[in-house]
């Protein structure tokens, strides 16, 4: 392993000399986005920004958050702790509520003289999250969830949130919304444009940019010209829209968050049509969050910062497109937990690489403090994956862990070169209540659980002490 400090050394930017690892940082969070990009394979998808960002900078092709929902996710990676050590499992409680002293990504680099600003959803619950962090106040487009522009559509959103403050339940509008609007009509757009002229007004400072874009979250709601590049009769149903074979009950779930919107049956399945409607509004999201990339990305450049900055970008959890009977993420399957992270930094040995190195969302912590220079707070549960951007070919890690609650039973799941093995335990007893495993190599869909077959009962208990020996057990 490398030291902080001896990657990445002889940067000269366009605006002169620049110390090694001083560097502005644009960080960027996407709400529920899997690796559903023309850089990760799928040809169908038009994503030219995220592409290029991939292209200048080290694509991580197995990258996998430490929870499947947003607000677990977003506080482990941004507290550099593990979702057992937040203790934060659900959508209620803010990182300050359980790690009141701990010292975040962001609040570190403010202590190091950087103006930190977060725009947009980059913790779950804003400022209440990480007053500590700030440099100014967060700023949040108006209508943000669920990102409608049509009228009518924001009327029944007024609507819901007043059943909610009455204590009644009722649906929110519909899940897809296609307008033919500007990209300005709808937050990520509004969004977008914010955050180019803080690009603007920040250009002369030392700055931690965080910009958080709500799409592809549910509802898939933007402008038509995105629909547009996916036809209908291009779109096309997984071809595993089933429970894996041998799957324990406890590994599924009943999609709720989807059946929240109009429309959307209370329990059963999709029909094909609702199912494809979908799977093309997702698509037309991704291919507006592209573009409202590419325009920071664009400002980047036009301000002569492209070797100045570090731009990381990355999904805070997977999602299913009816892969295993799912929607949404809530769950330790591969589509759920598997996101993707693109890192550029000035510099770096071997831009445009693709690793297959596993890492995990608790890894981003020390890798920016790597790669602009400052020091790692002892506090941290992840490995810097900053010695990859110049090798993408180094031997890593063994494994990468998530997690995800069923009630009283938590599901320990583990991702290794070739397997995919969870446990759900019991937290009172400790009792083993179901056991999954996959073999990447026969079965990377994850369509039948081998867990039970005898030939694999030592395996199994192999992969078992792994799982229980922790990360620290997998580090190189």
């Amino acid at each position: 392993m490398v030291e902080r400090g001896t990657i990445l050394s002889s940067v000269v930017s366009k605006t002169g000399s620049k110390p090694k690892g001083d560097y502005n940082v644009l960080f960027i969070a996407v709400d529920d986005l899997r690796p559903q990009l023309r850089c990760y394979g799928y040809e169908q998808m038009v994503t030219p920004n995220l592409d290029r960002l991939a292209e200048s900078g080290t694509l991580f092709m197995r990258a996998y958050c430490q929870q499947a929902v947003c607000a677990p996710s977003r506080a482990s990676l941004l507290s550099g702790c593990r979702p057992d050590t937040t203790r934060i499992y659900d959508l209620q409680t803010p990182l300050r509520d359980k790690l009141p002293s701990v010292v975040t990504l962001p609040q570190l680099f403010r202590e190091h003289g950087y103006h930190t600003v977060s725009l947009g959803k980059v913790y779950h619950h804003g400022y209440k999250d990480d007053p500590l962090a700030w440099s100014e106040t967060p700023w949040e487009p108006p209508n943000a969830f669920p990102g409608y522009a049509l009228e009518e559509n924001l009327e029944i959103m007024e609507r819901y949130w007043e059943a909610r403050r009455q204590g009644r339940r009722i649906k929110r509008g519909p899940s897809v919304e296609c307008a033919d609007l500007p990209d300005e009509a709808y937050p990520d757009g509004k969004l977008a444009e914010e955050a180019v002229q803080r690009l603007r007004a920040l250009k002369d400072k030392k700055f931690f940019l965080a910009v958080g874009f709500y799409k592809p979250h549910l509802a898939f709601a933007c402008p038509k010209r995105y629909w547009d590049l996916y036809p209908p009769e291009s779109i096309k149903l997984p071809d595993n829209m089933y429970k894996p074979k041998g799957a324990p009950d406890i590994a599924m779930h009943n999609w709720g968050e989807l059946r929240q919107y109009a429309g959307i049956p209370d329990r059963g399945e999709l029909s094909e049509e609702q199912a494809k409607e979908l799977i093309r509004g997702y698509y037309a999201c991704v291919s507006f969050l592209d573009a409202q990339v590419g325009k920071l990305l664009d400002e980047l450049e036009r301000l002569g910062l492209w070797e100045e900055t570090v731009i990381i970008l990355w999904g805070d959890n997977g999602w299913n497109l009816g892969e295993h009977g799912l929607w949404c993420k809530h769950s330790n399957f591969e589509t759920s937990v598997w996101c993707p992270l693109t890192v550029r930094a000035p510099g770096q040995k071997a831009p445009g690489g693709k690793t297959k190195a596993l890492v995990e969302f608790v890894d981003i912590y020390p890798s920016l403090c790597d790669i602009c220079g400052l020091p790692k707070p002892d506090h941290l549960e992840g490995l810097s994956f900053a010695p990859l951007l110049d090798d993408p070919d180094l031997p890593w890690k063994k494994a990468a862990f998530s997690q995800y609650p069923r009630g009283k039973v938590m599901g320990y799941t583990m991702r290794t070169d070739r397997y995919r093995y969870t446990e759900w335990i019991d937290g009172e007893s400790g009792e083993v209540v179901a056991r999954e495993l996959y073999d990447h190599e026969a079965d990377p869909g994850e369509n039948v659980n081998v867990a039970e077959l005898p030939e694999n009962r030592e395996l199994v208990e192999r992969l078992s002490r792994m799982l229980r020996a922790g990360w620290r057990a997998a580090l190189p």
